[in-house]
């Protein structure tokens, strides 16, 4: 059956537009995430033609599709759990047409996130989604699962910065959703699809907002002798009507391991360092930033200072965005973890989250968007070690739970994959996820986009052998 594919995608995209040997098969099994699959083949098109055309081709010989971009998922969303062909969507990078007067461009999905700011800083304008995989990472994946970022908290995920969508469909059809238009009438199909990780179709054209360059900016770096300083000083931010462009937080186990690797300047004697930054016109940043440090001084900060210079804070958002590449020092491998908390709660998770990983005797360090409540517990292990992935993985089952209990969710900008697929009856009943499969498969009656991801097993209502509710349709 793959090689049977595998031939006929290749009269449609050329010899190195396919892979299917073995060893290139398994290079494309995985992405960021601790799970491998094996696909049969991998296509790499290079327009809405192709993509088409390659659909069309995975349909007649039944083979589901993956839609991959630069593999930095971290959920497991793009990794095939049955033979699959995937559409690396890299090749298809072009920035198709910039609209400075209307902040908007049309991108290909293998555009790399920080190249879009990069090519439009000299308009004055910028991509706002940025993750700390932004110099590597595809829009087309941003999409996918509605990525965040640094400044998320201000500026919004990715659904917030994509007017309209090009979508090819499981059918090989070719629909957009959105427009240009700010409000476009009818249901908002565009933000059904931005989050959906290609179970839906594969987006191969994308108009993306483009957000204002800020005329004025100030990076704070603030350091406490607790957690709990840190985090009542996040939510005191907040409640003084400040909302800062970004506003992070890492716990001591992880400054250590980025001044290991990086020199950001960071204090290594601190439990918990904040990093904020306020943004706009000049006079504002500057009360705002006057604002969170006083607040962090009234939260007993043992330091909180302005970035002396454009260098400097440089220096420190770079030692914020390498912090999943410094714990690479410690283990050969780790599990980046992603959910959310009300911001109140943040204290009593952090606790939570260190007696698990001392129950769990699992090296776990910390760094989070704290400004939304969004958490990123790493856990740095050796794989080979006997027992701790199982040790890892329910460590992982506790965070969530807890982190649901507390009033909180499963993800915040990873999305779900597989990573989360089964703890999905955490947040959502059976009649929501019968909701929410009834929505995909209007989209794929056939299930082949991405199957087996986000919905568990059985999300219908009459998966359940319990009885339709009066009233509803199946």
């Amino acid at each position: 059956m793959s090689s049977a594919l595998a031939g006929e995608l290749r009269s449609i995209l050329g010899d190195d537009g396919v892979l299917d040997r073995q060893l290139e098969l398994h290079v494309y099994g995985k992405d960021s995430g601790i799970t491998r699959g094996e696909p049969s083949v991998v296509a790499f098109p290079e327009s809405t033609e192709d993509v088409v055309a390659v659909v069309k081709a995975a349909k007649r010989h039944g083979v589901s599709v993956v839609a991959r971009g630069s593999g930095t998922g971290l959920a497991g969303g793009a990794v095939p759990l049955e033979p699959s062909l995937i559409l690396a969507l890299t090749r298809m990078n072009e920035i198709e047409v910039v609209d400075v007067e209307n902040r908007s461009a049309w991108v290909g999905p293998g555009v790399i996130n920080l190249d879009l700011s990069n090519h439009t800083y000299s308009d004055g304008l910028h991509f706002a989604p940025d993750p700390s995989s932004q110099s590597v990472c595809t829009i087309g994946g941003n999409i996918a699962n509605n990525a965040g970022g640094l400044h998320c908290l201000s500026e919004g995920n990715t659904v917030n910065h994509v007017l309209a969508l090009e979508v090819v469909t499981a059918d090989g059809d070719v629909i957009e959703l959105g427009g240009p238009a700010p409000d476009p009438i009818g249901l908002d199909l565009r933000a059904v699809m931005v989050g959906s990780e290609g179970t839906l179709g594969i987006v191969t054209r994308a108009l993306i907002k483009l957000t204002p360059n800020p005329t004025a900016a100030r990076t704070l770096l603030m350091s406490f002798r607790s957690v709990e300083d840190a985090a009542k000083t996040v939510s005191d931010v907040i409640a003084a009507g400040v909302i800062p462009a970004a506003l992070e937080m890492m716990d001591r186990l992880m400054t250590v391991a980025v001044e290991r690797f990086i020199d950001a300047g960071f204090p290594t004697d601190a439990e918990a360092v904040l990093l904020a930054e306020v943004s706009g016109h000049e006079a504002a940043v500057e009360a705002e930033a006057e604002i969170i440090r006083a607040i962090a001084d009234d939260n007993n900060a043992i330091e909180a200072r302005v970035a002396s210079d454009a260098k400097e804070r440089q220096r420190m958002w770079l030692g914020r965005k390498s912090a999943f590449g410094a714990i690479a020092q410690m283990n050969p491998d780790y599990y980046l973890h992603d959910t959310v908390v009300p911001r109140t709660k943040l204290v009593e998770m952090m606790r939570n989250i260190y007696e698990i990983a001392e129950r769990h005797q699992i090296t776990m360090l910390n760094v989070f968007h704290a400004g939304d409540g969004n958490l990123h517990p790493l856990m740095s292990f050796d794989a080979s070690e006997e027992g701790v992935i199982e040790r890892v993985k329910a460590a992982a089952d506790e965070l969530l739970a807890i982190c649901v209990a507390l009033g909180g969710s499963l993800s915040g900008e990873h999305g779900i994959g597989l990573e989360k697929r089964d703890s999905m009856g955490l947040v959502f009943n059976e009649y929501d996820l019968d909701a929410q499969a009834r929505i995909s498969e209007a989209f794929d009656p056939d299930g082949s986009m991405n199957p087996n991801k986000v919905l568990p097993s059985g999300s219908r209502c009459f998966d359940f052998g319990r009885p339709i509710p009066e009233g509803t349709w199946v």
